[in-house]
């Protein structure tokens, strides 16, 4: 399997991980030094941890659950042994407050490990345009 390939197996199990709720799984794929910026939070989450204490209070105060994420209009990049993944994801959420799907584009920035996997060292989501 050649690194592009690597690279997107990484992916489709952060993906599959998300879309099915295993949030061991999800956060296992980011390293611990991982850093977010999400266009629906005021702050930069500064690693995997910080990451994690704001996902588990998304899931106590509105009783969040991922219902299906798709990705779509996928690339990978290559610069200096960092792999640049994007792509376009429609994730249907639950909520208290009901259903809902959000159209956004994601950039995931992936670097291997002493072990050799990719982990994901830094995401970047913002809405899609229609």
């Amino acid at each position: 399997m050649d690194a592009t390939q690597q690279v997107l197996a990484a992916a489709d199990a952060l993906v599959a991980a998300f879309a099915s709720n295993d949030v061991d799984a999800y956060f296992g794929a980011f390293a611990p030094e991982a850093s977010f910026i999400f266009h629906a939070s005021p702050v930069r989450l500064m690693s995997r941890d910080a990451y994690r204490a704001e996902w588990d209070g998304w899931v106590a105060d509105s009783d969040l659950r991922v219902l299906d994420c798709v990705s779509s209009n996928r690339a990978v990049q290559f610069v200096d042994g960092i792999a640049l993944f994007m792509h376009d994801v429609n994730t249907t959420i639950a909520t208290r407050d009901g259903e809902a799907t959000l159209a956004e584009r994601e950039t995931i920035v992936f670097r291997q490990d002493e072990s050799g996997r990719w982990l994901a060292w830094h995401e970047h989501l913002s809405p899609r345009a229609a």
